[in-house]
């Protein structure tokens, strides 16, 4: 991997859906950059800090939220003396998104008081009264031909679906939840996902008319859903819940055909392979030999040992992987699937359990079984497959990269003093890596899958 030198940031930065920029929020600024020589192609200013960044589907908008002040503030690429400014007066601005056509904008007020969608074509605007959440509860269509909106009033929890293209309402259904926590339509468009809040396990299936197709609840008298995600194949739908356990429903009879248990004590038999994190000591012979401050890579707990490598190792069974139970007396406890996420090809899936932060387990859904599962030194981060192959990238706030592949894992350093990895993202066509520290960010060109490997990697 080939890594660029650190560039500033002070907020958001993200690629833009046809992969050829980088939008970075610098103070007032919004730096537009292209992405393989990372050279500053626009420059725009803001009225206030930039808290939000999103590009436009066809990749010719930018819009920036100012949270501040509050407005929505826009661009176009093609025409830098082009702008606009969304400003919704005392009701103020909480988040705004793009509509999948890239000409209108979607601004929800503070205290979800009402969802504004604005015209960039012709400055016309239309209400939808009392959204339901801030930042969530709205759900395009795969083909942005309709938008599903979740609103409550008189303390019950309905969709509102609206076409993209006139913005008339088409239909209202109300939903049998307590609390309605978000949507999700399915990638074939012909069903939307509903679940409740973490109070009540509650996961249902709606056709776009109403009709419930599908209502699953596990268990009862315990927090409930916690993460939800479709397949891109749109045939499973996968519901990580508070027990820690991973649930996967198949799309023809909405049936679970497979449950997973992560469990902290590893047993034989066991079909796939824990990897761990460790320091690996380097036999050197020093002699006529001068190491460079980039590869005398060591943490204060060993660097008295001298330089030494960041490996996986492969772990023998039986193994305890490290966990911690979360105390019983405060809100939000860090138990359950937090994190989940399908491969392009809906072949395999990755879940973190909360109550044990430091590993990642990597489901194959074609086998039914445990592909790998990697055990880390510190807390992952974020986490994130290649939009085109079955390629696992994850950070830990450390000086590494650690990728996993069905062919084995491996560790990567950053040759960057004093560049940890806070978060991650892909470019849409897989070539770019965005890494970003706490106040800088760099890009790694990730290679070409190679056609083996093994279980570990050098720096």
């Amino acid at each position: 991997m080939e890594f660029t030198e650190a560039y500033k940031l002070t907020g958001p930065c993200c690629f833009s859906p046809n992969a050829r920029y980088l939008a970075v929020a610098a103070d007032y600024r919004l730096v537009i950059r292209d992405v393989l020589t990372l050279k500053v192609v626009q420059l725009f200013s803001c009225l206030d800090k930039i808290s939000y960044i999103e590009w436009a589907l066809d990749s010719e908008y930018i819009l920036c939220g100012v949270y501040k002040k509050p407005l929505i503030q826009a661009w176009s690429l093609t025409q830098p003396e082009w702008t606009c400014k969304i400003d919704e007066g005392p009701a103020g601005i909480a988040y705004a998104r793009w509509s999948p056509d890239s000409r209108h904008i979607l601004t929800t007020t503070d205290f979800q008081l009402r969802l504004t969608v604005w015209s960039l074509v012709n400055t016309a605007c239309v209400h939808v009264q009392w959204p339901k959440h801030t930042s969530k509860g709205v759900s395009f269509t795969k083909d942005g031909r309709f938008a599903a909106i979740c609103t409550r009033r008189d303390c019950k929890d309905y969709i509102n679906l609206l076409s993209c293209h006139t913005w008339e309402i088409m239909g209202v259904f109300s939903v049998d939840t307590l609390d309605l926590a978000d949507i999700e339509w399915s990638p074939d468009d012909s069903a939307i996902v509903i679940w409740d809040s973490p109070l009540e396990y509650k996961v249902l299936i709606y056709s776009p008319d109403g009709r419930c197709l599908f209502r699953y609840l596990a268990y009862e008298s315990g927090l409930g859903v916690k993460s939800v995600a479709w397949s891109p194949c749109g045939q499973f739908l996968a519901v990580g819940s508070y027990d820690q356990m991973l649930r996967v429903l198949n799309h023809l009879t909405w049936k679970i055909f497979a449950e997973f248990m992560h469990l902290s004590n590893v047993r034989n038999p066991y079909c796939s392979s824990v990897l761990k994190e460790v320091d690996e000591p380097l036999q050197l012979d020093m002699s006529g030999l001068c190491l460079d401050d980039d590869f005398m890579q060591g943490n204060s707990e060993n660097s008295s040992e001298g330089p030494y490598r960041v490996r996986y190792k492969l772990m023998e069974l039986p193994i305890t992987l490290p966990s911690q139970k979360p105390p019983v007396d405060k809100p939000n406890p860090k138990q359950g699937i937090g994190l989940l996420s399908w491969s392009n090809d809906s072949q395999y899936i990755f879940t973190r359990n909360d109550s044990m932060p430091t590993v990642l387990w990597i489901w194959d859904i074609r086998h039914l079984e445990l592909a790998a599962t990697l055990v880390q030194k510190e807390p992952i981060r974020a986490a994130a497959w290649d939009p085109t192959n079955p390629r696992l990238v994850l950070c830990t706030g450390s000086s590494h990269l650690y990728m996993w592949t069905p062919s084995g894992a491996c560790c990567v350093n950053i040759p960057l003093p004093q560049f940890t990895i806070s978060d991650l993202k892909w470019s849409s066509d897989g070539s770019c890596l965005l890494l970003k520290d706490r106040d800088s960010f760099c890009c790694a060109s990730v290679p070409m899958l190679p056609d083996s490997g093994d279980d570990s990697s050098d720096d």
